[in-house]
């Protein structure tokens, strides 16, 4: 696959980071290893020739062979991206800050973790949900909401921490959820893809998945 070049060679003390920003979908997993029954999928442009990118490929290429020292941030702005690397653990968080490490670990004991090294992502939304694209927050251009929530965090000052991250992102979005419409087109692509119903306009949260758990609020936010 060809972002095995991102960790192709990584040495102790590189930091690097993934970002995609685009379509995502879903697609029915027969092994047994997804708590929903769903395969998280990122669709690149030629996904109708050559299928979708599905997380366990994902987790496979860029997290397992991840050695000690290395540490890899993932941004991931698109529809059903809350376990899209398939990491072990996710910080259910409720909207009061309040947070609990869910463990995603496959029951079938599939290792979905590192060689040693560090994993924290940042997505869009649940799995269950959709990112959405607009004009709502900048005013000006129509930009994923995520990814603007995520920019201004940085530039505001409320980036110093993991949970500071998490928490502001999600309120910048919950306080524009108004003029946030979902993501029709992806939505719509699931629902042929996957046989599910049609749900528009969920809102999204976005969500914080890890290889190990950790404290959010204590943990300094770096790349």
């Amino acid at each position: 696959m060809a972002m095995y070049w991102l960790v192709q060679g990584c040495q102790p003390g590189d930091s690097l980071v993934f970002h995609y920003s685009g379509h995502g979908s879903q697609q029915r997993n027969y092994t047994g290893d997804e708590v929903d029954g769903y395969d998280e999928t990122l669709c690149p442009l030629d996904f109708e020739t050559q299928g979708m990118i599905v997380d366990d490929e994902i987790n496979v290429t860029i997290v397992k062979p991840l050695p000690h020292g290395v540490k890899l941030h993932a941004i991931i702005d698109s529809c059903h991206s809350g376990t899209m690397l398939d990491l072990p653990f996710l910080c259910r968080m409720d909207r009061s800050g309040r947070y609990v490490w869910e463990d995603h670990r496959p029951p079938s004991g599939v290792w979905k973790g590192t060689s040693g090294g560090e994993v924290i992502s940042f997505s869009g939304c649940d799995d269950d949900q959709t990112s959405a694209d607009t004009a709502a927050l900048s005013k000006v251009t129509s930009t994923g909401a995520m990814t603007f929530s995520f920019i201004q965090a940085i530039e505001r000052g409320q980036a110093s921490t993991y949970g500071s991250m998490l928490t502001y992102m999600r309120s910048t979005i919950r306080n524009t959820d108004n003029d946030i419409g979902g993501g029709v087109v992806t939505s719509l692509l699931t629902m042929l893809l996957t046989g599910g119903s049609l749900g528009i306009g969920t809102r999204q949260e976005p969500q914080l998945t890890a290889n190990e758990p950790f404290d959010v609020y204590s943990k300094p936010f770096s790349i």
